[in-house]
Formats: C-alpha cells, structure tokens, sequence
C-alpha cells in the first residue's frame, strides 16, 4: 500500500484538485484507492455531497479512537469506480487544541492506516494548509509527498516553508520522505507564470514535474470533476501525465530506499 499526501502550506493552488484528480486516476488504473479529507474546510467532503452538518462518519473518528480506527467503518463509497473516500468533519477544527494536552494524537493516522495495510492499493491523504497537528500526522504516514505549486511569485515562500517542514519530519521519523512538486494554476501568456516555472525548475531539478497543469475552468467545476465519466480538457489530460510521471517515480523511490 503507497500512501501518498498532497500538502502545501499556502492555499489556494489547487491541492485538493490534485487529490481528487490524481485518486481518479489511480482508480482508472483499476487501483484500490482510499482518498482522504483531512481538510476541516472539508473542500473535498462537499464536492463529493456529503453534508457535513450533522457531520458524517470521517477523519476526526480517526482521531477519536486511539486504539486504532477502522477505515473500513469510515470510507464510503463514491460515483468512481475503485474510489473510496473519509469525509472530513467540522470537529477536525478542533484538535490542535486537543493536541497539546492529549498524548498519542500525533500517531493516530498512522495507526488506523497500518490496520488498512492490505485492503487499499493507494491512499491519498488531501491535507489542509496550515502546518499542525493534521498535516505531521499524515508526513508522518506518507511514503510521499506531493506538492502542488501554484506558478506564482508568491507561492514560491509556500513551496519553500513546506519543504523545510518535510525535512524536519523526516529527519523526526527517520526514514526518506520523497518529495514531488507539481506546478499548478500555470498561465503561460503571463511573464511572471513563466518565469517561475523556470525557477521551479532550475531550483528543484529532478524533483518538479517539468510540465504544469494549466488554468482550465473546467477544473473548478466540482460536479464534472466527482462523475463517473472522467473530466476532459487540457487541465484533465495534464493530471493524467502529471500521474503518470509519479508513478515513474515509484521504482527509482523503492530502489533508494
């Protein structure tokens, strides 16, 4: 089982597009996939219409049972094919509080998806952006990282915070964590969109993807990108290369490691 989490500190460039499209895609593959929203914007619970108040079965159950969570008991089924998914829950706002007083939180995801070991092919971990509790327990279970990065100045501070944060995990839990970037929200009639792609290249060689996924509309709309018939469109068939590069990447990683 590979588990795979889409993290970045700063928001809005496009994470939980690529956690949703990169599961799809995995699916496809006819891959067992379990997606997960530990998001407590909970972005991806409602593109899926799962209502959130009352707050369904989801991660903060996880979070609930120390003992080991059940993902079996948690996951629903959705319109894709291979796909299931953990809802997230409003309550997940609230264990960064409960963190600093409640021993064994920072392993809880771990556990519950040690128990999975077995069931699942791939589970995808959609982060939220913020560093805390939530994100170091999923960089803690990931056997990789996969970073999207929006083609903007801006976003190159967010980049860099979140790879410094993955080097202190690794270094805590002492094993590698592979890191993948890939550039997102890319406009290449824009100077500044292509200048920074060039930097993501020139700076992180060997561990960006050396396309982008371009700004496609079609992306944002979350009914297509949930269907049992997969989304088109240049963003689309640009995930589905971008997937493919990680998959590449599976043999070199489990040679290093």
């Amino acid at each position: 089982m590979q588990i795979w989490a889409i993290a970045n500190q700063k928001g809005g460039v496009g994470k939980t597009t690529t956690s949703l499209l990169l599961s799809r895609g995995l699916a496809q593959m006819e891959q067992r996939v379990l997606l997960v929203d530990l998001d407590p914007h909970a972005s991806l619970t409602r593109a899926f219409g799962v209502p959130t108040d009352p707050p369904p079965p989801g991660t903060h159950d996880i979070f609930s049972d120390l003992g080991g969570a059940d993902l079996g008991n948690l996951a629903r089924r959705t319109p894709i094919p291979g796909l299931l998914m953990v809802a997230a829950q409003p309550a997940l706002a609230t264990l960064e509080r409960r963190g600093a007083t409640q021993p064994g939180l920072g392993l809880a995801l771990g556990r519950a998806l040690h128990a999975a070991r077995g069931r699942y092919d791939y589970v995808v971990l959609d982060c939220p952006p913020t560093l805390g509790l939530l994100m170091v327990n999923a960089l803690a279970a990931a056997d990789r990282l996969v970073v999207p990065s929006q083609t903007d100045p801006l976003a190159m501070h967010g980049l860099a915070d979140m790879l410094r944060t993955a080097e202190m995990v690794e270094r805590s839990r002492r094993r590698p964590l592979p890191r993948h970037i890939i550039p997102t929200l890319y406009d290449r009639r824009t100077r500044a969109g292509v200048q920074v792609l060039g930097q993501l290249k020139d700076m992180y060689e060997g561990m960006v993807w050396p396309r982008a996924i371009p700004m496609d509309t079609r992306l944002r709309e979350a009914q297509t990108l949930v269907a049992e018939e997969p989304p088109t469109g240049r963003g689309a068939e640009a995930y589905e290369s971008a997937l493919r590069w990680l998959l590449a990447a599976l043999p070199r990683q489990q040679e290093a490691a």
